[in-house]
């Protein structure tokens, strides 16, 4: 390989990573930090902890490249009396959550600390998916991205959501299995076998290493 073709080929996949996205799903303060509230409600992930270190590099190699990072946060937006509006099927699995938990604005809310440098766009999300009532789709089409890297907790809840809603539309899908958590190995490995019928499913260093192929 000459030395004038180097530039070239690097020239070109920037041009190739500026139309991936990284969208990391729901890897904010409440869920994963100590002090957040699953955290409170002794409901955390063990496998989910270890995400925010391992997906950082994938966010910061992705934005070399010139690709886009994108976070979703779940968040509880209060009512008239500042009471969190929570789904009837949430509220029955997460009794503990409480008045300012995911609140707007808020610690809990807020992207975790490790990944946080990296964010383009955040956008606030009330259901599983990052698709459903957001301007995600929109801001993902703006600025011409074709292909979704989608990563972050749980695998088979919001991961699994937003990943089919990517496909639906017609987005080229990846998965980062190892970027991902449920909170069961079981549950885990199922969404991954479910997603590989729409997307490639690769682990952080794959999808790394076809960034700097």
């Amino acid at each position: 390989m000459s030395e004038n073709t180097k530039p070239n080929e690097k020239q070109e996949r920037g041009q190739q990573a500026a139309h991936v996205a990284l969208i990391m799903v729901d890897l904010q303060n409440d869920f994963l930090h100590p002090s957040g509230a699953y955290a409170r409600g002794n409901t955390v992930s063990a496998q989910a902890l270890l995400l925010p270190e391992r997906i950082a590099p994938v966010a910061q190699a992705l934005k070399a490249q010139g690709g886009m990072v994108t976070a979703s946060q779940f968040t509880l937006w209060p009512d008239a009396k500042g009471q969190p509006m929570v789904s009837a099927h949430l509220k029955e699995k997460r009794p503990f959550l409480r008045q300012g938990d995911f609140a707007p604005g808020s610690h809990g809310q807020e992207t975790v600390e490790a990944v946080r440098p990296w964010v383009d766009v955040h956008v606030c999300k009330v259901a599983y998916s990052a698709f459903f009532n957001t301007q995600l789709d929109w801001i993902l089409k703006k600025a011409g991205i074709d292909t979704v890297v989608i990563c972050g907790i749980v695998t088979n809840g919001g991961v699994a959501s937003t990943a089919r809603d990517a496909h639906l539309r017609d987005y080229h899908l990846k998965i980062l299995s190892d970027g991902c958590a449920a909170f069961s190995d079981l549950a885990h490995q199922a969404a991954l076998t479910d997603l590989a019928s729409i997307g490639e499913v690769l682990t952080c260093q794959e999808f790394l290493t076809t960034l700097s192929a």
